[in-house]
């Protein structure tokens, strides 16, 4: 058996310690994309946050908004907003999690659930404010 070189030793020496780590580092990046990315989404719900917390905390805005809305009993529409609330809140957990720790595939089924919540939302907002 031929010897190996030494150059052709210490390149392999380089590639295996290389690898090695590898998933480490893209682990610990993958981490702080995902914070980067939830601190992104809360920078842009903070608005609709802070509009669902004023019209949960002032029942008396229940009157700016006619129809359904109007019609539905305090606790109801008090309920309503809280539950909007937490939902939005959950989304910077949601998208910093689902980068952090899922694959292409959960984060294709985390979309999923994200887009069904938009739509959900739309669908609720149609529902009673118009």
């Amino acid at each position: 058996m031929p010897k190996s070189r030494p150059s052709q030793r210490s390149s392999t020496n380089a590639q295996r310690s290389t690898e090695s780590r590898h998933p480490a580092v893209a682990e610990k990046n993958r981490g702080r994309w995902g914070a980067f990315a939830g601190l992104i989404t809360l920078a842009l719900i903070a608005f609709p946050l802070s509009a669902t917390i004023a019209f949960a905390t002032n029942p008396a805005s229940q009157k700016l908004f006619g129809g359904r809305l109007e019609d539905a009993s305090r606790g109801g529409y008090i309920t309503f907003w809280w539950l909007m609330s937490l939902l939005i809140v959950s989304l910077p957990f949601l998208v910093g999690f689902g980068i952090t720790k899922l694959s292409s595939r959960g984060l294709a089924i985390v979309g999923g659930v994200v887009a069904l919540f938009v739509i959900a939302i739309v669908i609720l907002g149609q529902l009673f404010v118009y």
